[in-house]
């Protein structure tokens, strides 16, 4: 399960660095260029939602399987695309197809799952993703400018057809409906009115929001501070590893000891204060420090969050929880890079208000949470 996540998300990494040129080989103004990025995590957005209705309603093997190929598929075409229009078109297809597998993967991990591992595991997966989030971005720039975009795309789509017939065989999961005694049964999106899986939505869009910011952000840091641009890909990836650390070293147990809640307020204070940090940097060595305790935040919210989900739901809704969870990763990614557009070009500027935005909000949160508590007692 972990390989098909490193896949899956590899699939979208890999083509970051090379989307946007590849639409500009083909003759696409630079709105064309910006729809062309944005319109798959749209499409993928609108995806994970309907993947957690399906999955809910035919079980997670199928769906898993059957997004796999399709998705893999859809990459091969983009070898025959001759101008922007049909990028675009293939480009929406792919994200939708995209946006069945990872929520489809996570309801799989859950129903599998014993609850009292559920931060572990979760943690695990962040891993996986960690892992295509540092080698996806270089294997498709290596592939690209070596051997041509066309092998990128070979390549991807013989992965994800590959590993989509592998998972028919060696998935298992419970079929929709099978009883849990441990959770309520909840029908329908009900889920959605209990108070820790709101924060967890509202956690997860934050950190993808950020993470928009700092994608669009941090090259306009690093020629601030005339640095190698190739500085950029390495600050970067410091998070990650700092991250994937977290995720698989014996500290990934804290997931499981620690109140979720308090894990996600605690990822949240630290996201908002590394980011006001790498507005404040002057120095290659000042991001990195920055970017160090961004990848502890990050560590805090993904398992923390994603745990949440898993343990405020059932077999018979899971599906559409991380449906909607993951629609709200694409959101965060849209909005952080829209937001961080219409601030213009001023790193400073853009940090210190995403900082801003996660550090109200939590607090907003943590209010919100003591008044409940204060309610029930």
């Amino acid at each position: 399960m972990y390989v098909l996540l490193v896949v899956a998300f590899i699939d979208m990494f890999s083509q970051l660095p090379v989307i946007a040129p590849f639409a500009t080989s083909l003759g696409a103004a630079p709105i064309i260029v910006g729809s062309v990025i944005a319109v798959y995590s749209f499409s993928n957005m609108l995806g994970n939602v309907l993947s957690g209705i399906w999955v809910d309603k035919f079980g997670s093997k199928r769906i898993l399987a059957s997004s796999l190929i399709l998705a893999g598929g859809l990459v091969f075409f983009y070898t025959y695309v001759t101008n922007p229009s049909q990028l675009l078109a293939i480009r929406f297809f792919h994200g939708f197809a995209a946006g069945f597998i990872v929520p489809a993967a996570f309801a799989a991990i859950g129903r599998n799952d014993d609850t009292e591992s559920n931060g572990k595991k979760m943690s695990h997966s962040g891993a996986a993703i960690g892992i295509a989030a540092i080698i996806g971005p270089a294997m498709g720039a290596i592939i690209s400018s070596r051997f041509g975009i066309e092998w990128l795309f070979y390549f991807i789509s013989v992965a994800l057809i590959l590993v989509g017939f592998i998972s028919l065989v060696l998935i298992t999961s419970k079929p929709p409906g099978v009883k849990e005694s441990n959770i309520q049964e909840v029908s329908g999106f009900a889920f959605i009115k209990k108070p820790d899986i709101q924060f967890a939505y509202i956690a997860i869009f934050l950190l993808l929001l950020m993470q928009g910011l700092l994608t669009y952000a941090m090259p306009l840091k690093v020629e601030e501070l005339n640095l190698a641009q190739e500085m950029t890909g390495i600050f970067l990836s410091v998070f990650g590893i700092v991250a994937i650390l977290f995720f698989i070293l014996p500290s990934n147990r804290m997931f499981d000891r620690i109140n979720n809640r308090k894990l996600m307020f605690s990822g949240l204070f630290i996201v908002s204060l590394s980011v006001f940090g790498l507005g404040l940097s002057t120095s290659s060595s000042e991001l990195f420090i920055s970017m160090i305790f961004y990848g502890i935040g990050f560590a805090l919210l993904f398992p923390s969050t994603s745990a949440t989900i898993m343990k405020g739901t059932n077999s018979q809704n899971r599906g559409k929880a991380f449906g909607i969870y993951y629609a709200c990763f694409s959101l965060g990614v849209i909005s952080g890079s829209f937001i961080a557009g219409l601030l213009g070009t001023s790193a400073m500027l853009i940090f210190t208000v995403g900082a801003a935005i996660v550090f109200i909000s939590g607090i907003l949160m943590f209010l919100n949470w003591k008044q409940i508590l204060s309610n029930s007692s």
